[in-house]
């Protein structure tokens, strides 16, 4: 019996630098969103795939946003009606003020052991890992008892509405379990996120000339301001958090105390809503009293709290500032959502980590939300693993660890082995190559 576990592992350890090469080249293409436009890499992703014989199916959200499912099928005599997907995401944030970044955003280089440039950590090595890992399955010639799909999508970084929603609820892709390549801890796969609930609202006031404030006229900003005071106390909400996810909460808490750099405070957010004041645009000149002031708050919601009761407690607060305003949720609306660590895809990968770093490993929640919820909205078991600096994502100087790149190629070769029923032999322990 051919012994694949040994065979896909020691691949990846030959050919890793073929892996960084992808890794690099993802990161050349400047897919910043917004503006949002995934012609080319896709491009580039498809005939990648159609090198290793994997054919993909392009479903285009907008004439510049395409989504792309290709399908490496089963292979093995003895089939059976599992079917795995692979998603990442190949948009990234829009790379900023270049003069602060030490590097060029998009060079993809590696140095000092790291690869370098926008998307590093968020989320193209992941992305690329997802992809050698499915093209060298395919080349090796692994028997595959199931499906394994991978769904690479546009558009996640501004809402994701033209990504994995827009493919589930088309039913363009379907699978009995999914592995999104986001960024995570490298022996730390995260299970579930915090909801969301993103909402805005608008204060109306009376123009005036700007001399005379405050005496005449009345300000919309200062009013506003007072409302954004009154909003902090959304913190104070109690959550109702249900018995089966207590244990997991505090697992994360406890991770999060021991590794973080903002352990110390950050693992906090887990069991309150937070409240983030995103956007402020109010006035029309600085020499006259504003007369409108729109505001936009990012609220993350824990266990426990329904997203809309945070809305209706938003709308409750503001009146009791004295105003009177819609509040109107927009973007990320969601309650808090997990995949049970009992689940066979969430106990395979967290086994494949351990078997391919010699190291514990065990899932945790993220605080921030993630494409995972769709898919669990779908009914579908997901995940979330991939390599990361995790302090420079969204920030200057992107960058990603080489070594977890190649550790993350390896898990998700080894968790599709698993969770497809590839036949392997056991007692094979792979460390993490330091490279």
């Amino acid at each position: 019996m051919t012994d694949w576990k040994s065979k896909v592992l020691a691949a990846i350890d030959e050919q890793q630098d073929e892996l960084l090469a992808l890794c690099s080249k993802l990161i050349q293409f400047p897919t910043e969103n917004p503006p949002g436009d995934s012609r080319e890499i896709s491009a580039f992703i498809i005939d990648y795939l159609h090198q290793a014989g994997i054919a993909t199916s392009i479903y285009p959200a907008t004439e510049t946003m395409l989504n792309l499912v290709s399908t490496l099928s089963a292979t093995a005599e003895e089939r059976i009606s599992k079917k795995l997907i692979f998603c990442g995401h190949t948009d990234v944030v829009p790379a900023g003020d270049r003069s602060r970044w030490d590097f060029d955003p998009f060079s993809g280089a590696i140095v000092d052991g790291y690869l370098l440039g926008r998307g590093a950590s968020d989320m193209k090595a992941g992305l690329a890992g997802q992809i050698f890992a499915m093209a060298l399955l395919a080349k090796l010639g692994v028997p595959l008892r199931g499906d394994l799909a991978l769904l690479v999508v546009p558009d996640e970084e501004t809402g994701g509405h033209l990504g994995v929603p827009w493919v589930l609820e088309r039913g363009l892709v379907t699978g009995t379990a999914a592995v999104i390549a986001e960024p995570s801890g490298p022996q730390n796969p995260t299970i579930g996120q915090k909801g969301s609930c993103w909402f805005e609202f608008t204060v109306e006031g009376t123009p005036g000339h700007g001399s005379l404030s405050p005496i005449v006229g009345d300000s919309a900003i200062v009013k506003a301001a007072k409302g954004i005071e009154a909003l902090q106390r959304l913190w104070d909400i109690k959550p109702d958090i249900p018995e089966e996810v207590k244990e997991i909460i505090r697992i994360s808490q406890d991770y999060v105390k021991e590794s973080e750099q903002d352990g110390s405070i950050a693992w906090q957010v887990f069991d309150h809503v937070t409240v983030n004041i995103g956007t402020i645009q109010g006035g029309t000149k600085v020499n006259v009293v504003a007369d409108r002031c729109t505001i936009q708050v990012d609220s993350r919601v824990p266990f426990g709290v329904d997203y809309r009761d945070v809305l209706d407690r938003a709308r409750s607060l503001l009146l009791e500032a004295g105003i009177e305003s819609e509040v109107k949720g927009f973007g990320f609306q969601g309650n808090a959502n997990w995949t049970s660590s009992e689940e066979q895809i969430v106990t395979d990968l967290v086994s494949s980590i351990s078997e391919v770093s010699g190291e514990e490993a065990y899932g945790v929640l993220q605080w921030a939300s993630s494409d995972a919820r769709h898919f669990r909205t779908h009914r579908i078991p997901v995940l979330q693993y991939g390599p990361a600096e995790l302090s420079t994502i969204h920030n200057f100087n992107e960058k990603a660890p080489v070594w977890q790149i190649i550790q993350c190629a390896k898990v998700y070769a080894l968790t599709a082995l698993k969770y497809l029923e590839v036949e392997v032999e056991a007692g094979v322990n792979m460390v993490k190559n330091q490279a």
